[in-house]
């Protein structure tokens, strides 16, 4: 059982991981110096999030609790898909961190779905909580830049 759950944990923190890195790595390639701060700090909070993590895996496993349901706006369901790119703009990277969150999300409750183990079951619902909120947090963020400027 907590060699699952470390196994769990540890793919966790490999997806955040690649998340910093991917936000990094595009912070480095836009042309927009607003962009490249908003990935910059994408790429910060999901260094929070690996912490988070980190700490969950020294703790070990039953320390994990499922938070109350968070809100889905929903914005980032009804906006087109957008490939990063050197040029993007402030709106287009917040279209991205939000479907990335909203994947995240979908994979981590896939994965409560498909275990009958309690304690794996209730880190994956956690985890896929953990990217709701950030997916709202984006939503929001959304929403008070740019649809508030229509």
């Amino acid at each position: 059982m907590a060699q699952s759950f470390i196994e769990l944990i540890d793919f966790a923190i490999k997806q955040e991981e690649e998340a910093i890195a991917f936000y990094s790595e595009w912070a480095g390639k836009v042309t927009d110096a607003s962009v490249k701060q908003t990935l910059l700090d994408f790429a910060q909070q999901e260094r929070g999030h690996k912490a988070r993590l980190d700490d969950v895996k020294k703790r070990g496993p039953g320390t994990t609790a499922v938070g109350k349901a968070v809100k889905d706006l929903q914005i980032g369901d009804y906006l087109v898909d957008v490939q990063p790119k050197a040029t993007m703009s402030f709106q287009e990277a917040l279209i991205l961190a939000m479907k990335k969150e909203k994947a995240a999300f979908r994979l981590y409750s896939d994965l409560a779905a498909s275990t009958s183990d309690s304690v794996l079951k209730t880190a994956f619902l956690a985890l896929a909580q953990e990217e709701a909120k950030h997916k709202l947090r984006f939503e929001v963020e959304y929403d008070d830049e740019i649809l508030k400027e229509a």
